[in-house]
């Protein structure tokens, strides 16, 4: 049994235990993981929560190291929840990140768990929301979510975090065309990373292109999204990460969007695990299973129409 004090003491391995609960599929585990975080929701909420994406090779294990490191520094304590694609035949990954994250890995204020996808939409480890509450009830200030960077549907990543921050490659013409406009419309930050070296001056001129670029789109939020450079390689450029991100926070808390934000994250959240408990439901449903696959063959053989057929599903519930 988890004892509660142990997780908001900051015991690492109380947390590790919690969060492998959280994360089993097995039934009387959901229930002892509810029952877990039912308990500390009063010790969460209190963390800033940032997305982190990017394509593969644009150095998100890097800057994460860079900037988990400087926010230690600062006196935080930085928790990373780095998700890892998982195998679409077995399930497996190879959940890399602490060797990636070398030296992050052995700071005390530090805490780096990395995830299996397991296919989940956005890139996003299912129970990374809840494994955030858990982080935030042990006392974590930051919360980092890095993703598997799968392109559009990292809306998933968006809809969970305060901050959602796009990190791109020094590469102004052909990146350009290659970045989603979904993925611009729901950033609040792109930060052009590798920016060293030979690459400089493309940096400089990508972030111009990108400028103009988020000039066209419709801004409805208070906050314009902002386009840095910087080099995570040669540690330069990290602090004004952090301080725009400082400011996004304190703009946000000020005239109340925060708090409005995380609330319709809230409600979005249980719309959601309504539709997958749901679907659930009508799967195990024992007339369901029986009548599904004969209903199914009707449809293909056009003996039915799909919408009577499913209404024949709901009404069986």
């Amino acid at each position: 049994m988890i004892n509660i004090n142990d997780i908001t003491c900051g015991n690492r391995r109380a947390l590790a235990k919690a969060i492998t609960l959280v994360e089993s599929k097995r039934d009387e585990h959901r229930e002892q993981a509810q029952d877990l975080l039912n308990q500390l929701l009063p010790n969460t909420g209190n963390s800033i929560r940032i997305g982190i994406t990017g394509i593969p090779g644009v150095g998100k294990s890097t800057f994460i190291e860079a900037f988990g490191l400087h926010l230690i520094r600062q006196g935080k304590k930085v928790a990373v929840l780095a998700v890892d694609p998982s195998s679409p035949l077995r399930g497996g990954s190879i959940l890399g990140d602490k060797t990636r994250m070398e030296l992050l890995s052995r700071e005390p204020n530090a805490y780096i768990r990395p995830s299996p996808s397991e296919g989940a939409l956005g890139g996003v480890a299912q129970k990374t929301r809840e494994t955030m509450l858990l982080c935030e009830a042990a006392g974590f200030d930051v919360i980092l979510v890095e993703t598997v960077g799968v392109g559009q549907s990292e809306y998933e990543v968006a809809a969970m975090v305060d901050f959602f921050l796009v990190l791109m490659l020094p590469n102004a013409g052909d990146e350009l065309q290659g970045i989603k406009r979904g993925i611009m419309e729901l950033a609040d930050a792109l930060v052009i990373n590798k920016a060293d070296g030979e690459s400089i001056n493309l940096a400089k001129q990508t972030q111009s292109h990108y400028k103009n670029a988020l000039k066209l789109l419709s801004q409805e939020s208070f906050w314009s999204p902002q386009v840095k450079a910087c080099s995570a390689q040669e540690n330069i450029g990290i602090s004004d990460v952090w301080e725009m991100i400082c400011q996004f926070q304190s703009e946000a808390q000020d005239n109340g969007y925060f708090e409005h934000n995380r609330a319709k994250q809230s409600r979005e959240w249980l719309k959601k695990l309504i539709q997958e408990m749901l679907e659930l439901k009508l799967k195990q449903h024992p007339d369901v299973k029986q009548q599904l696959p004969q209903l199914q063959q009707d449809v293909l053989d056009q003996k039915i129409t799909p919408y009577n057929a499913a209404q024949h599903i709901i009404k069986l519930l």
